[in-house]
């Protein structure tokens, strides 16, 4: 693919964002092609090296700030009709009690969902207490004479020791995989605004 296709397919797939910002972006990839041409690569290996349109407008909508592209995205882009208003206004309280119904559950799932996280943190930090809680046990024990019960405090510590690690993993896995949900979640809100705004122009 020659810089020129590589630049006009990308301005397309912008075409979503704000004019100025989705030229500032395409210049800087013209750029980044420039260079990279300037150290010797071909144009089509420069174009190359760069990525595939697909993993670039991701990472270019990944980075661009979500509330920026809601804020471009309210203003109208003709100005209403009175029959327009009027429907609007009369249908408000249908449509908006369920948006703001819709916005409730999807900001209710999103909490509970880190909740979830933030409890299976909790309990590896309580296994991770129990693990000293066995052992100043066993102490005790121990120090009174106490075999049978130090050993059964020691071997609580050892149980408690090892569902700690285990759960540590989880617990890292768990964190990981939500908050590549929440990116997915945020990139596939961008795309359906850029997508809307692409239809309506």
């Amino acid at each position: 693919m020659t810089k020129q296709d590589f630049l006009t397919r990308l301005g397309e797939r912008l075409s979503g964002l704000p004019e100025q910002d989705a030229l500032e972006r395409v210049n800087f990839y013209g750029e980044m092609i420039d260079d990279r041409m300037e150290d010797g690569l071909s144009e089509e290996e420069a174009v190359t090296e760069i990525g595939n349109i697909d993993e670039v407008v991701s990472q270019i909508l990944a980075d661009y700030p979500l509330a920026k592209l809601v804020k471009e995205n309210i203003k109208p882009r003709r100005k209403l009709k009175t029959w327009e208003i009027v429907v609007l206004a009369a249908g408000s309280p249908i449509w908006l009690s369920l948006l703001i119904a819709a916005l409730a559950v999807a900001l209710s799932l999103y909490i509970v969902l880190w909740a979830l996280v933030l409890v299976i943190w909790a309990i590896d930090l309580l296994l991770a207490a129990g693990v000293l809680c066995g052992v100043a046990a066993a102490v005790a024990c121990f120090s009174q004479g106490l075999t049978s019960e130090g050993l059964a405090s020691t071997g609580l510590g050892f149980f408690c020791a090892g569902l700690a690690i285990f759960l540590f993993f989880g617990c890292l896995a768990a964190t990981k995989g939500s908050a590549r949900l929440t990116k997915k979640i945020i990139l596939g809100i961008k795309n359906l605004i850029i997508k809307r705004r692409e239809r309506n122009e």
